[in-house]
């Protein structure tokens, strides 16, 4: 069976406008409700579709040379600081890189001289919202879920800005994850839509991701050779 791609006219999609955080939590877990067999049969076809994909991309991004990957990281700092602009008294989601991603931490780290607070996410339990606490640098750090490491202390903030690390994505600024949803499930949580950035490189693009009705899109998707926007 082809995997058929979104549909507006029947919600395959979010934008910033499609109802308030509490419209969009059942969204996140479809197995919550009750589908239709051609509706079950499609999420299954993107789900098995999504896990090949991962695992390409994946060892696409790890087969990176370390050395090629810190200058590709560089440049998608210096993009991240042109798209962004001022960001003091901003709240600053950012993550730890894990499996390849680009590395920001030097980026994270300098948030603070430019008057910003940086945040790390946190995974408090299984399919739930993510929590962002805040993190400078030298602050401690524990290992968390996939031994990736955050504070362990800080505070727990709601982020104005929220980066995003991609696997791939596509040109509607849909990001795909590393499968748990806890992004999908945070966004759709939180009381006011931050500005979602999604960083990654410009070989992970797709030409789509067959973006489901719980996916949530970015605002734009920046890599070393620059960005795209919704």
């Amino acid at each position: 069976m082809a995997i058929p791609g979104p549909n507006p006219a029947n919600g395959d999609g979010l934008t910033e406008d499609d109802g308030s955080p509490a419209c969009l939590m059942h969204l996140v877990d479809p197995g919550s409700g009750t589908l239709s067999d051609e509706d079950l049969r499609q999420q299954q076809d993107v789900k098995r579709w999504r896990t090949v994909e991962r695992e390409r991309l994946v060892a696409l991004r790890q087969a990176i040379p370390a050395a090629e990957r810190r200058s590709l990281s560089d440049r998608i700092a210096r993009e991240l600081d042109r798209q962004l602009g001022d960001l003091s008294g901003r709240i600053v989601a950012a993550y730890l890189p894990f499996r390849g991603e680009p590395d920001l931490r030097a980026w994270i780290e300098e948030l603070p001289r430019r008057t910003a607070t940086a945040a790390l996410p946190v995974v408090v339990a299984p399919r739930s919202p993510l929590e962002f606490r805040t993190w400078g640098r030298g602050e401690p750090l524990r290992p968390g879920v996939w031994n990736i490491s955050v504070p362990a202390g800080g505070t727990a903030v709601i982020p104005d800005v929220v980066i995003a690390p991609v696997v791939g994505y596509d040109a509607a600024c849909y990001r795909l994850g590393h499968g748990g949803g806890y992004y999908d499930r945070t966004l759709a949580a939180l009381p006011c839509r931050p500005r979602i950035v999604g960083v990654g490189y410009e070989r992970l693009a797709l030409h789509t991701i067959f973006p489901q009705a719980y996916d949530v899109p970015m605002d734009m998707i920046i890599t070393e050779a620059g960005v795209s926007a919704r």
